[in-house]
């Protein structure tokens, strides 16, 4: 994927369910689009079903493509953390298997020193442990298409994310880029 735009950027986060991590990242600022599927597993091409029932290893994972101008990796990356349990794992609330495994996936290694400083300050107010995989994208398959902006074609399908927090991340605003 390819953008004219040089200040675009793109990440990958998995944080339980696709479907309202998804709608959470699109409401922020400055992400100009984002689109669910599954990163880092180790099949090609997986279906939802084999990633729920043939242990395939894949995350199922929001590409969140953003403008650097108007908002910036750390601010969205904190965002995150706030509609995930960063201490569980494989587990998000009633969500539980490896697909539903928190995960930063970068593709840009510059990347990699903003995630790994974000990580060491989320730690900082938790006494466990961690459980966020960071590692750079291995691969990634676009979701079937009824998964994509699935909240916004089911308004009342199950999330983990409350609506406040949608709210909050629409409402957000990046001090640094300003």
């Amino acid at each position: 994927m390819s953008f004219s735009h040089n200040s675009n950027k793109i990440i990958y986060l998995a944080g339980g369910c696709f479907w309202g991590t998804e709608k959470y990242l699109s409401g922020i600022k400055g992400i100009i689009k984002t689109d669910v599927g599954y990163a880092n597993g180790n099949t090609e091409n997986p279906s939802y079903e084999d990633v729920c029932y043939n242990n395939t290893g894949h995350a199922e994972t929001v590409r969140v493509v953003y403008d650097t101008e108007a908002v910036s990796l750390s601010f969205i990356l904190n965002l995150y953390y706030d509609v995930i349990n960063p201490t569980s794992v494989n587990r998000q609330e009633a969500d539980r298997g490896t697909q539903y495994r928190t995960g930063i996936y970068y593709i840009d290694e510059n990347d990699l020193a903003v995630i790994k400083n974000s990580i060491t300050e989320l730690q900082k107010k938790y006494d466990k442990p961690i459980a966020i995989e960071v590692l750079p994208l291995k691969n990634y398959y676009l979701a079937e298409e009824y998964h994509q902006k699935y909240l916004d074609k089911n308004p009342s399908g199950y999330c983990h994310i409350s609506t406040e927090k949608f709210e909050k991340a629409k409402l957000a605003v990046d001090g640094s880029v300003l």
